[in-house]
């Protein structure tokens, strides 16, 4: 890789920000291209597809043959709350590729024997949550029920820009948190952000079916294809 491409892609890594070095199979010339800048990028259809896969691979397009090496950060679940469905739900992330944190300042329940092989913190979150980067490769959901957690750590989550937000409890509960969301002075569009009743609705009863309900939704999330921003000040072609 030329190192100049590579300087600036170290950075990008280092600062948990997706990247992708296109490089042409004809001449060798590399280029990287960042996230935020896909929308300005002739290939921007192209990049966003394999931006939003997270796959590498060749493409046919206007400037020739190119191989797009894609470079994403490891997605990130932070959950609140070492309840059952936490310790259902830990696993099946891991398995799918992500760095899991649970955070509980309940020492009774956040504790290495329930969560072998997790990183658990117990502490509250706003001690918590600031040290763990989160960001928009980050799936974050509220599990405790219990509004001195769950509520600071979803404005946490609802200040940074994460991929998926989810908080556990019925229409009623969800209700009630919107109204106390809303005195900590959210408006409607930050408190949609927040998927509840959590989870996709696949009649989930016990906690480990309800992890796999979660699970799937984030998944969804994840996996949605994103808008391909048009270039800005420039009309779409």
């Amino acid at each position: 890789m030329q190192l100049d491409v590579l300087a600036v892609l170290n950075n990008e890594r280092a600062a948990r920000r997706a990247a992708i070095v296109v490089t042409s199979i004809d001449s060798g010339k590399q280029r990287l291209v960042k996230a935020a800048d896909i929308g300005d990028d002739p290939l921007r259809r192209e990049l966003a597809e394999h931006l939003r896969n997270g796959k590498s691979g060749m493409e046919e397009t206007a400037e020739g043959r190119v191989f797009l090496t894609v470079y994403v950060p490891a997605p990130q679940l932070v959950i609140t709350g070492a309840v059952h469905i936490s310790q259902a739900l830990a696993p099946i992330a891991k398995l799918a590729g992500y760095d899991v944190t649970i955070v509980d300042p309940r020492t009774a329940f956040a504790s290495p024997e329930r969560f072998p092989d997790v990183k658990v913190i117990a502490e509250w979150p706003d001690k918590a949550l600031p040290p763990l980067g989160v960001d928009r490769y980050t799936a974050f959901v509220a599990l405790t029920h219990d509004p001195k957690i769950d509520d600071p750590a979803l404005l946490h989550a609802l200040s940074r820009d994460c991929f998926y937000i989810g908080a556990l409890g019925s229409r009623k509960t969800h209700a009630r948190r919107i109204e106390r969301l809303k005195q900590q002075g959210l408006n409607e569009a930050d408190i949609s952000r927040i998927h509840a009743p959590i989870g996709l609705d696949i009649g989930a009863v016990s906690p480990a079916e309800i992890a796999v309900a979660i699970m799937a939704q984030i998944t969804e999330r994840l996996r949605e294809e994103p808008e391909v921003e048009r270039p800005r000040g420039k009309a779409a072609s």
